[in-house]
Formats: structure tokens, C-alpha cells, sequence
């Protein structure tokens, strides 16, 4: 099973760094990576678990001349010296590369690509500290990737995936430029979704001697003969490679049978993970009865229940997510002897009942991470048996779990390990007694740091503000997406009791407004719910009339404020946020947004359905916001030209944007945004109505490193008449 990525998004620096015009190692000799699943002009994409898209610098020629370097206010650049930048640059060449590489690893992953340009100490530094985070290289399968491999050799590259592998001409170039270029230093590969055929396939492991990960999901091509490594001497070569392999993933394969799985597996004896999530495996024991013992035409549980027991000392992690798991089966791969899963993944089993997962937490009480999420048969009973069966439990997904009650939380408390915790889309969860149950000191210390109730649609404000409370500084990471009834309270609690929150989702909380970002109490806030009963039932009308609401302060500069304000718990006081989705928070404005949107390190914002968001919020966020990567204004209609034009400077980081259905944007904003944002990778104009075609096909033309570009209904295009 491979798990899935932990990404945090990097930044570029605001002053791109080059190479000395003098030297032969100017900006045509870096190498342009953008994100993955393109498949553009053999454009190689970076992805790991600390960024996802870079710009990787080729090592300097030896043979060129050495840049001279300076040291200017936004940075180091190529450029004659002055006597303070020459020092610096001494200095800089001076450090050890260990104290340098030591250095760059506190950057986001995009910094370091930028500080590669430095110079060769900076360069050779910035490589030891990529080789230690695991940055994975997508790599697109056509003939023009075959001269970024060459490049990618120098580099010792050891995590790779292969997109779009097919049975082509190309795609056997390719193969078997990896196979020699890369192959040697290779310790992670995938070729999901891949069409390769087997001999391709077998060549390419051969030459991989140091696989650890091997990612085969969705690769039918291999499996649908059912003679995948059935020839001996092609098996003992293939086990030689995969003599080190630890983590497998076969999910998604159709073609899978009992004597292709029992001859790829007799190939990793050190397997340590392994993933069969939507395979088709036959759970009923009459039809496996029936079945030859290694059958070429199904895969059935008990030969995965025999190879569980073979490789049970091993094995700490499996995938069985959308499949047919019984109750039954689940039981006997609990009673495994000598099995001890830290991992287990069940989403979408369900069949499983209750009584099933109450033997499991008997049978393998050293679960760390256990993912239940879509079971539907499972109620509070299960949450119950889980608490108090499995107390190393550190990560815990229930989604979707449409039976889950308050009820189920009263004996979470036993979870003192706990660090994240899932539960969206439950929709008869209030959160009161989760609440209690994480509450200190009946509870354990707050050490939980991630926290999901997206889609609780009974979740409501005293629930929030006792989990705010009590969870304090450990938090990172809440999402209470859709959760319609929360307001500002919620966002108060928020605001003043969790400061290390990383990522905020508020997308479609509606009754959030400008007081509760502001930290202003609302004295208005229950008029503005709407009418109300009246107890004086002898008056005409059975309704309170409705106040006009007060009209809020002029948007005012932070230094025109008045200085001895009382300070109020805002969105401010977050300063670690790095995401912040406030989509569809309809009741904000730029009185807000423009203020309180001060964040150096934020790097993803939505703000998408704000249809007061304006030009002078737009300049404003970009000033507070410049590490901005990914920025989302779908439907803000009052957006136009000119605001673009003062705040695309600010974003010179910016690799993800959508402006889909503002309609006062013109192609004079693409020309903006292509001068300004030129790491911009990803971009969405749809139903713009200002924008034509034409436009949009100069812009990809002037700045071919965006790999997508959505343009539906451009120009506006009658969508009814499309249709």
C-alpha cells in the first residue's frame, strides 16, 4: 500500500535568480518542471511530501565561467559587485556544504530550487538537501523527456513516476532511458494507470536493484494474460531486483489472479505494505472451494489469507478498500498468528458489521491508523470498540458513517494517542460529546492535530468553541466546510484559542461576516438571522420589523487606526496559517478581507462566491498574501483590469489561479497575469464573458509552461445552446 503524500506547497522567491548572462549556465540550462499528470512536452513535474511544483537548476558547467555574484535586497543575483556583496558572496562560498544544505532544508521546497541558482556551492548543497525529502519526478512518457532523464542522471534521482506509459515506440525510448539513466539509484517507481507490456516491464524492474516502492495500480495490460513472471529464470532475475521491496501497491487491477498475484509477491520476501484496494477478490468460500489452488482466473481471499500467513512477521500495513470484505473474512485476518497491522485500510467495505470490528480491535490492538470511512453498516457501537480497544490508535478516519451518533464519542477519551481524526459527512454528529470526550483533564492532553467535521451539518457553535478550548495550541489543521449553522462565535473561539492552526476551511459558512474576521462583537448578529416571533401576539403583525443593519467603518489603512483599540481575538492572531478557505462565505466584503488577509506564509486561499470581494480587496490580499500559490476568485464579478494590474506584481509565486465566471476581466488581465506570474502552471477563465478564445490561445502561446488552461464558454459562449 502506498501511503498517500504529505504535501505542503513551497514558494519561489519574489526576485527570480539567474545565472551571469556571461555564463554558459543561463536560464536555458534549467529545467522546467511542472505539476504532474500533464503529460506537456515531456515538461518533468516535482512532487514530494514538502512541495509539488519547481524549478530545478542543471549544475554549473565546469568548463564556464564562474557568475559574480552579489547581494541586493531581494536577494542574490548575477551582477557586478560592490564591496558588502562581495563579502557576502565569500562567505556564502566559505560555508561547508553540510552547513549550507543544513540551511536550505528549513526552506519550502521551490526556495531551495531557487537557491540552486546561487552558485555551485549553493547548487551542490541544495541536492544533498532534495535527496533527504523524497521529491518525487513525474515524468510524462514521449520522446521530448528523453534528454530531461540524461539531466536527471547527474542527479542521483531515486523517487519517479512514469505518465502515460503505453506500448509504443516512445514509450520503449523512454523506458529504456530511465532504465539505464536512473535505474542504478531508484528507490521509488510508479506506473499507474500504465499500458507497458510484460517484457518492457521485466526489463525495467531488472534494472531498478534498489526498489523499495513499487506502484502498479490501474496496469491491467500486465495481469491480463496471467503470465507475468511465468518463466523461471525471468522470476529469479525479477526477485533479485525486488529483493528489498517494502511497499506494493495492486490496486485497481481487474486482470489479478491467484498465480500472478502468488508469483509477483514470491518476489519481495521483505514486503512490509501491501495494497489490494478495489481488486475483485472472491470472498465466498464455495466458489474459492471450487477454484484450482493458484488460479489463473480469480483472485480469492483465502490465497491472500495464505500469503498474510507466510509474510506475517513482515507485513504491518494492508489496503483492502473497495472490496467485498465479509464479516466473516475480516475475522480470520484478524486471527492471523504472528500479525501485527499498524496500518489497515477499509474504505467502502460495507459489509462489515460492528461485531466484526469489535474482534478486530481484540485481534490487533497495535493499530496506529485505522480508516473505516463509507462502512455503512457500522453505528456508534463501533466507534465505542475502537476507543477502547485500540489505545495506540494515532489516525482515525470514519467519513461517511451516515448511523454515527453523539453517542459513539463517550469513550474517545481513551484514545490519549490520537492525532487525526476524521469525520465528514456524518451528518448526525453535533459534536457535543466529541467535545467532552477531547476536553482536558478528563480527557487526554490535547495532542490531536487535525480535525475534520466537513459536512456535520448539526455541528453548531457551543460545540466549536468547547473543541477550540480544549484542543489549544496542538491543532493544524480544522475543516468545517459546510457546517451552514456555525457564525462568528465559531470564529472567535477559533481565532483566539488555536495558533497553531495551519489550514482553516470555512468554505460555505454562511453566516460568517466582516465582525466575526475582525474580531468585533456583533450586536446585530441575531437581528440579522432574519425575522422574528413576536410574544405580543395582539399587534397587527405576528413579526418583529427588521433593523436595517449598521453600516461598518470605512475600509481604513492599518496605520489610520485608532491606536488604543482594545486588541480582539481576529483571524490575525493565526499567524501560521498556510491554507484558507472562506468559499461562499457570501456575508464578507473588502471591509474585512482587506484587513484582516495578512498572512506571509499563506499559500493557498479561496475566496471564490464573495461577490462583494473587490479590486481594493484584490490589492490589498495581494500585499498581505505575496507566498500565494494556489488562489481561487471564481464568481467574483466585481473584479477587473485595473485591479489586476496593481496586484499581479505581489504574485510572482502564483502556479495555481482561477478567475472562472468574472465577467469585467479582458485578455488585458491575461497579459498582466503572463508578465507578472511566471511560475503560474494551472489556469481557469471559464464562462468568462470578457475573455475570448483568441486571447486565451495568445496567452498559452506567450507562456508555455502553463500546462492546463480551462476556457469553457469564453467569450460568452451560450452555454444552453452548447448543451
Amino acid at each position: 500500500m502506498v501511503s498517500p503524500s504529505r504535501q505542503l506547497r513551497g514558494g519561489e522567491e519574489d526576485e527570480r535568480r539567474r545565472w551571469a548572462p556571461g555564463s554558459t549556465n543561463s536560464a536555458e540550462k534549467a529545467l522546467r518542471v511542472g505539476k504532474g499528470g500533464g503529460g506537456v512536452k515531456g515538461r518533468v513535474s516535482v512532487t514530494s511530501r514538502r512541495a509539488t511544483e519547481v524549478r530545478v537548476a542543471l549544475p554549473p558547467n565546469d568548463s564556464a565561467r564562474s557568475p559574480h555574484w552579489t547581494t541586493t535586497s531581494s536577494g542574490p543575483c548575477a551582477a557586478g559587485g560592490g564591496r558588502a556583496g562581495g563579502r557576502l558572496a565569500a562567505m556564502a562560498e566559505s560555508l561547508p556544504p553540510e552547513m549550507l544544505s543544513y540551511i536550505l532544508s528549513f526552506l519550502p521546497l521551490s526556495d531551495q530550487k531557487e537557491a540552486s541558482l546561487v552558485n555551485r556551492a549553493w547548487y551542490y548543497a541544495a541536492q544533498i538537501a532534495l535527496r533527504e525529502i523524497d521529491v518525487r519526478y513525474n515524468i510524462p512518457v514521449t520522446a521530448a523527456s528523453l534528454s530531461s532523464i540524461k539531466r536527471l542522471s547527474r542527479r542521483h534521482v531515486s523517487c519517479v513516476s512514469l505518465i502515460n506509459v503505453d506500448g509504443s515506440s516512445d514509450a520503449n525510448s523512454v523506458l529504456q532511458s530511465i532504465s539505464y539513466y536512473l535505474g542504478p539509484h531508484l528507490q521509488s517507481l510508479s506506473l499507474g494507470g500504465g499500458s507497458l507490456t510484460e517484457a518492457s516491464f521485466v526489463r525495467l524492474i531488472i534494472s531498478c536493484p534498489g526498489l523499495q516502492v513499487l506502484d502498479l495500480s490501474g496496469c491491467n495490460s500486465l495481469f491480463m494474460s496471467g503470465k507475468l513472471l511465468d518463466q523461471p529464470e525471468t522470476v529469479q532475475q525479477v526477485q533479485k531486483a525486488l529483493a528489498n521491496l517494502r511497499d506494493l501497491n495492486l490496486s485497481g487491477l481487474r486482470h489479478l489472479a491467484d498465480s500472478s498475484f502468488n508469483r509477483l509477491s514470491s518476489c519481495t520476501p521483505k514486503l512490509e505494505r501491501l495494497s489490494l484496494a478495489r481488486c475483485h477478490i472472491t470472498f465466498d468460500p464455495h466458489r474459492s472451494r471450487s477454484a484450482q489452488p493458484g488460479s489463473s482466473a480469480i483472485l480469492s481471499f483465502p490465497n491472500i489469507l495464505h500469503f498474510l500467513k507466510e509474510r506475517a512477521s513482515h507485513l504491518v500495513a494492508l489496503d483492502l478498500s473497495g472490496t467485498n470484505l465479509t464479516p466473516t473474512a475480516l475475522h480470520a485476518l484478524g486471527q492471523v498468528v504472528g500479525l501485527h497491522l499498524r496500518e489497515l485500510v477499509l474504505r467502502g467495505c460495507r459489509d462489515i458489521s460492528t461485531e466484526a470490528v469489535a474482534v478486530l480491535c481484540r485481534q490487533q490492538r497495535d493499530l496506529t491508523s485505522l480508516d473505516l470511512s463509507g462502512c455503512s453498516e457500522l453505528a456508534d457501537g463501533a466507534l465505542l470498540v475502537v476507543s477502547r480497544g485500540l489505545q495506540s490508535l494515532q489516525h482515525l478516519r470514519l467519513e461517511k458513517l451516515q448511523q454515527l451518533t453523539d453517542s459513539g464519542f463517550s469513550s474517545l477519551h481513551w484514545l490519549r494517542e490520537l492525532r487525526s481524526l476524521d469525520l465528514a459527512e456524518c451528518c448526525r454528529v453535533s459534536g457535543r460529546e466529541l467535545a467532552k470526550a477531547l476536553e482536558f483533564p478528563r480527557g487526554p492532553p490535547p495532542r490531536l492535530a487535525s480535525l475534520r467535521l466537513a459536512y456535520c451539518s448539526l455541528l453548531k457553535d457551543a460545540s466549536v468553541i468547547s473543541l477550540a478550548q480544549g484542543l489549544g495550541s496542538s491543532l493544524k489543521v480544522l475543516d468545517l466546510s459546510s457546517c451552514m449553522s456555525l457564525t462568528n462565535s465559531s470564529l472567535l473561539a477559533i481565532s483566539a484559542n488555536l495558533p497553531q492552526l495551519t489550514v482553516l476551511r470555512l468554505a460555505w459558512c454562511k453566516e460568517i461576516t466582516d465582525s466575526g474576521l475582525l474580531g468585533l462583537a456583533d450586536p446585530g448578529e441575531e437581528k440579522d438571522r432574519g425575522k422574528k416571533l413576536n410574544k405580543n401576539f395582539g399587534d397587527m403583525g405576528f413579526f418583529l420589523p427588521q433593523l436595517p443593519p449598521e453600516p461598518l467603518a470605512p475600509l481604513e489603512s492599518p496605520s489610520q487606526e485608532t491606536p488604543n483599540k482594545q486588541l480582539t481575538p481576529s483571524l490575525l492572531l493565526l499567524r501560521a496559517l498556510q491554507e484558507l478557505d472562506l468559499t461562499a462565505c457570501s456575508k464578507l466584503t473588502d471591509n474585512s478581507l482587506a484587513k484582516v488577509l495578512k498572512f506571509p506564509r499563506l499559500r493557498q486561499l479561496s475566496l471564490s462566491l464573495i461577490l462583494e470581494f473587490s479590486d481594493v480587496g484584490l490589492v490589498a490580499v495581494a500585499q498581505g498574501c505575496p507566498s500565494l500559490e494556489h488562489l481561487a476568485l471564481s464568481h467574483c464579478g466585481r473584479l477587473s483590469d485595473g485591479g489586476w494590474a496593481r496586484a499581479a506584481s505581489f504574485w510572482r509565486r502564483l502556479q495555481h489561479l482561477n478567475l472562472s465566471n468574472c465577467n469585467q476581466l479582458t485578455e488585458q488581465t491575461l497579459a498582466t497575469i503572463r508578465q507578472a506570474c511566471q511560475q503560474l502552471k494551472v489556469l481557469d477563465v471559464s464562462m468568462s464573458q470578457g475573455i475570448s478564445m483568441a486571447a486565451v490561445e495568445h496567452f498559452q502561446a506567450q507562456l508555455p509552461q502553463v500546462t492546463c488552461v480551462q476556457s469553457r464558454f469564453v467569450g460568452g459562449a451560450d452555454l444552453a445552446m452548447t448543451l
